[in-house]
């Protein structure tokens, strides 16, 4: 039987919140459910991580002792969040590395493959990885994870916020053999002109948010979108940004967009075989971690 459900199917349905929960386990960004970082830090690569609302939260506990970001933005690996997923029973949209870049050049290969371990063994969550680093996202894809790039679980993408540095981005995510690809295009700085979005299956557009943030032309939107809805893309509007995001909100021309791709359903396993699962990566991280 097909693990697919027909139609786009939105999976905060399937999310129960309980108390006393990773933190992690529910998130306040408007595509998915929970956030996963067993990475944290990251540095600047593009114009789009001029503002990086990552950093911006990190830096603030800076030298706080005992807080998850008492090294503020530096880059860190944080083994011990790698088993989260297996942990957690119920369905789940999850961003992984919402407050880092799995394929930074300071992340080696072998955590990677760690990380993208604990998806495929947790495979009744979906899950969407993101990076601005997408020459080494087409490498290893065509290479050390190709096997999980075919999985209909794992979505991979790239950020896209211009021509000269997304445009490109765009064209290596298209180079890979993954089953779903996707496109942040956030934040949107600039006119994108013509996308060509064969091989790309989902597109998330917004403005940037915060001090400073830089304005969004509902034009460049509306160009994103017409282009979507003729190549039969699901497109998703987050937000307008700005210093209060709130209050400019996410009705483009009098309508919420919240589109997904088809999202695959599998059973969640029982608790045993959660447990073996779980078991049987501790073992494996072990030889190679």
């Amino acid at each position: 039987m097909s693990p697919f459900v027909s139609g786009i199917l939105d999976t905060r349905s399937l999310s129960v919140h309980r108390p006393g929960q990773f933190m992690s386990d529910r998130s306040k960004i408007e595509w998915t459910d929970a956030t996963w970082n067993p990475v944290r830090g990251c540095t600047k690569v593009s114009p789009g991580c001029a503002h990086c609302y990552a950093e911006t939260f990190a830096e603030r506990f800076r030298g706080v002792a005992g807080h998850p970001y008492e090294q503020g933005f530096d880059l860190r690996l944080v083994p011990h969040k790698l088993t989260e997923p297996l942990r957690w029973s119920s369905q789940r949209m999850i961003f992984v590395n919402s407050m880092s870049d799995l394929f930074h050049e300071g992340v080696s290969d072998e955590y990677i493959a760690a990380v993208v371990n604990v998806m495929m063994k947790a495979n009744w969550h979906t899950y969407q990885v993101l990076t601005k680093r997408s020459s080494r996202l087409r490498e290893l894809l065509q290479t050390k994870l190709r096997d999980a790039a075919r999985l209909p679980h794992i979505w991979w993408g790239a950020s896209v916020e211009n021509r000269k540095h997304g445009l490109p981005r765009i064209e290596h995510l298209r180079q890979t053999p993954a089953r779903v690809r996707f496109l942040s295009v956030e934040p949107l700085l600039e006119d994108l002109g013509c996308i060509d979005l064969h091989g790309i299956h989902w597109v998330i557009v917004g403005g940037e948010s915060g001090v400073g943030a830089r304005p969004l032309h509902p034009d460049w939107v509306r160009n994103i979108r017409d282009q979507c809805r003729e190549a039969g893309v699901p497109f998703f509007f987050k937000q307008w940004g700005g210093v209060r995001k709130g209050r400019s909100g996410r009705v483009l021309d009098g309508r919420t967009y919240d589109e997904f791709p088809q999202t695959p359903r599998y059973v969640v396993p029982d608790l045993k075989e959660r447990t073996r699962r779980l078991r049987e990566f501790e073992s494996e991280s072990m030889k190679t971690l």
